[in-house]
Order: C-alpha cells, then sequence, then structure tokens
C-alpha cells in the first residue's frame, strides 16, 4: 500500500480543521490542480484513510452528541519517533500529537464518536510495531480556564 505523501498529509490536515472546505480551495490551499484534489482525497476514500466528512458539536451544546475524547501516552522503540509520528498523522481520529520528554515520547490527543470506534483505533495504534508501550485515559469532563 502505497505511504501518504506530502499533498495527502496536508489534504487531510486541511479537512480537519474544516470538512467543509471544498475542492477548489483545497486546490488553490496546497498549489495543484482541483482534479488532483478530487482524485487524491477520492483514494483516500478507497483506502478507508478518509472515512467520512462530519462537524464537531460542542459537547455543551448537546450531551446526546458528546465525542469520545482521550489522551494517549505512547512510549517509543529506539528512534522511531518520526515513523510513528507518519502512521499516527494517517489515524482520521487523531487530533494532536505532541513530542514529550520524561517516561513517555508522545502524547496523543484522540476523538472518536463512539466507543466501539475508540477501540478499535485503539487497536490500530497498539498494533504500529514501533510502540513499545501505552497508556490511555479517556476524558470525563473538560473546564476552560480563562485568563
Amino acid at each position: 500500500m502505497r505511504e501518504l505523501d506530502n499533498i495527502d498529509r496536508q489534504l487531510i490536515s486541511i479537512l480537519r480543521t474544516d470538512a467543509r472546505t471544498s475542492v477548489s480551495d483545497l486546490a488553490k490551499k496546497i498549489n495543484v490542480s482541483r482534479a488532483t484534489v478530487q482524485n487524491r482525497l477520492t483514494k483516500l476514500e478507497k483506502r478507508n484513510i478518509i472515512t467520512g466528512y462530519t462537524i464537531l458539536v460542542s459537547t455543551e451544546t448537546d450531551d446526546t452528541m458528546s465525542l469520545v475524547r482521550a489522551h494517549m501516552n505512547i512510549e517509543i522503540k529506539g528512534s522511531s519517533t518520526k515513523n510513528v509520528k507518519f502512521a499516527l498523522m494517517s489515524e482520521p481520529s487523531v487530533c494532536t500529537i505532541h513530542t514529550t520528554n520524561g517516561r513517555w515520547d508522545m502524547l496523543v490527543e484522540l476523538q472518536t464518536s463512539s466507543l466501539e470506534e475508540f477501540d478499535r483505533i485503539l487497536c490500530r495504534i497498539r498494533g504500529i510495531s514501533e510502540i513499545s508501550a501505552s497508556e490511555t485515559s479517556i476524558l470525563l469532563s473538560s473546564h476552560q480556564i480563562r485568563s
């Protein structure tokens, strides 16, 4: 299977921010033709890298529409940070990847729409060969502190 290249990663990144971005705007933002964008999106969908387009609703708006959110701490074997980061970037449920110091090498923010989806993403991430250990905490509630 073909790895994701820079164009694929840029498309995914832009669509994570705004899934309603038009093909024309995507093409302008990454400086490729509309046909290239459409072909890439079709291929990403067929490979199940892009599994859908959605909106995010504030959990304060409607508790019945809340998402499963979590932080996953990851320990990486040797110096495979780049490979692990690349693999994580292709996971649609991964929102943010932080490299860290201390016990864990990475902190990954995850967001899924159900516990079943959450279970599948954990299995896929834990299956990355360069990951030696992980610890995941589901976020039960969040409180924004403003200064």
